[in-house]
C-alpha cells in the first residue's frame, strides 16, 4: 500500500449500541501492520508525533529540554535529531502510515560492503560520518518456503481477517473468538449490535496511537467520540 497523508484504512466495528461502546473490530493486513508498527515507534518520534495533542506525563518536557539546548553543550559528534527524530530499526516496510516514523530513507542506507574473502549487507545509520558508496540497494523481497518470493511486505500475512479488541488485543478472526468475546461482555440480545465500516487516515491513526498510550478502550474513545460528534 502506498504510505501518503491520504492513505485511507478502514475496519468493521461492532458496536453495542446500549453500551455505546466498540466490542471489536473485523480487520485487514493492512490495519493490523499499521497497529503492530507502533510497536516499533521509537519513544523520540511518539513525544513528536504526540506533543502537540496534550501528550501526558513528564517526557514531553524531557524532549523540550533536548529542542532547548544549545548546540554548545552538545557533543561535536552528536545531533539533536538522533533524539528528536530517531528512525526505527525494525525492518517491516511497506506499512501504512510508515510516515508517522519519518522518512526512513533520510539516513538509514543499505549498503553492498565486500572484501577480498567475502560479501556481506550492513545498515549504517550515522549521521555525522562520512563515507562512500560503492552500490546502493534496492529492497529484496523476502524469500518463503519452497523458494518463492513473498509479494507483499508488512508483518502479518493476508489470508486471513483480524480481531482487534477495544483493547487492541489482536488475533485471528474465528466464530469460535467472536463468541468467547460477546459472552464476556455478556451480551445476550443481539439486536442491540450494530455493524459500521470506518475509513481513517493519519489525523485518526495519530488518534490511535495517543489512545493506546492512555486507554484500554481504544477503539470505543476514537471512534464512538467521532460519531457522537457527527451527530
Amino acid at each position: 500500500m502506498a504510505t501518503t497523508c491520504d492513505t485511507k484504512l478502514s475496519m468493521k466495528l461492532l458496536i453495542d449500541t446500549k453500551a455505546g461502546k466498540v466490542l471489536f473490530a473485523e480487520a485487514d493486513k493492512d490495519c493490523v501492520d499499521f497497529l503492530f508498527h507502533i510497536l516499533s515507534l521509537p519513544i523520540g518520534t511518539v513525544i513528536s508525533l504526540l506533543k502537540e495533542k496534550g501528550m501526558s506525563g513528564s517526557l514531553p518536557n524531557l524532549y523540550e529540554s533536548v529542542e532547548n539546548l544549545k548546540d554548545t553543550y552538545i557533543q561535536p559528534n552528536q545531533c539533536k535529531d538522533i533524539l528528536l527524530k530517531p528512525k526505527s530499526s525494525v525492518g517491516i516496510s511497506p506499512v501504512p502510515f510508515l510516515l508517522l516514523d519519518g522518512d526512513v530513507t533520510t539516513r538509514e542506507k543499505t549498503f553492498n560492503c565486500s572484501s577480498n574473502t567475502s560479501s556481506h549487507f550492513s545498515v549504517y545509520d550515522d549521521p555525522t560520518a562520512s563515507f562512500s558508496l560503492s552500490r546502493k540497494l534496492g529492497n529484496t523481497a523476502p524469500r518463503v518456503a519452497g523458494g518463492g518470493v513473498e509479494t507483499k511486505g508488512g508483518f502479518v500475512k493476508d489470508a486471513v481477517t483480524y480481531m482487534v479488541a477495544d483493547d487492541l488485543v489482536v488475533k485471528p478472526m474465528s466464530t469460535i473468538s467472536c463468541i468467547a468475546l460477546l459472552n464476556n461482555f455478556n451480551v445476550r440480545d443481539v439486536g442491540v449490535l450494530e455493524e459500521e465500516v470506518v475509513s481513517f487516515g493519519v489525523e485518526e491513526a495519530l488518534e490511535l496511537l495517543k489512545a493506546s498510550f492512555e486507554s484500554k478502550t481504544v477503539l470505543t474513545s476514537v471512534f464512538m467520540s467521532r460519531k457522537k460528534a457527527e451527530k
